[in-house]
């Protein structure tokens, strides 16, 4: 499903238009976005929780010329879906 197939089912199930659909769809991602960038967190209790890992620097390798590089530290989003969901999708 991409963004386009979810505005829609939003709005199906809804009954609102796609176009209500969509500015929900994005305010909410857009809240998401947001607050990951502030280092916050995110839960949606039966979901899960979008939150920020840092990922330290380390030692890696240029797999052409074999020589070491430095890779810098980093912060990634993530997500760790709730036991709710886990369970649904399972079944």
């Amino acid at each position: 499903m991409n963004k386009t197939e979810l505005i829609a089912a939003a709005a199906q199930q809804s009954g609102i238009s796609k176009k209500d659909a969509e500015r929900v769809v994005n305010a909410a991602l857009d809240a998401i976005t947001a607050t990951l960038s502030e280092g916050g967190r995110v839960q949606l209790s039966g979901f899960g929780i979008f939150e920020v890992k840092a990922r330290e620097a380390r030692m890696g390798r240029n797999p052409k010329t074999k020589e070491a590089i430095e890779i810098p530290a980093t912060k990634l989003p993530v997500f760790k879906a709730s036991k709710a969901l886990k369970d649904t999708v399972a079944k």
